[in-house]
């Protein structure tokens, strides 16, 4: 979207879509990366629609953006325009990162990408790359 047509930011729109469980988790299972909407369905053990309803709120909190490749919907965190409002993020996933529960659902993420018996659900599925560059080795 172009700079002319992008919505002025909202900071009450911002608020609430940070007001959701589930919307934290998924900003929790983006972190930095791409991540098509089929790892986080399985990642939270949810349904489609649902991932989807909360993605559509944080595309138009404007701090979500998606991607089409074929079939497969991509998502990523989007910085906001206003610099508050970017901090306001900011301080947010610094605090997503301490919750036992989103530790929980990004380990899931991790294991759902590397594990050779994926979900049928994920077996054509693009893994979201950034995710497996940054598990720290063990063993």
């Amino acid at each position: 979207m172009n700079a002319m047509k992008r919505k002025p930011f909202n900071i009450e729109l911002l608020f609430r879509a940070l007001a959701d469980r589930t919307r934290l988790r998924l900003l929790n299972l983006m972190g930095d990366d791409e991540v098509c909407v089929c790892f986080l369905v399985e990642a939270l053990g949810t349904n489609q629609p649902k991932i989807s309803r909360h993605l559509a709120y944080l595309r138009r909190a404007g701090i979500v953006a998606a991607r089409r490749e074929g079939k497969w919907m991509h998502y990523r965190l989007m910085r906001p325009v206003d610099p508050l409002g970017a901090a306001v993020l900011e301080a947010v996933r610094a605090y997503l990162r301490y919750d036992p529960q989103l530790q929980a659902d990004r380990s899931r993420l991790v294991q759902l990408c590397c594990s050779p018996k994926a979900p049928a659900s994920l077996k054509r599925a693009p893994k979201p790359v950034g995710v497996l560059q940054r598990q720290p080795r063990t063993g």
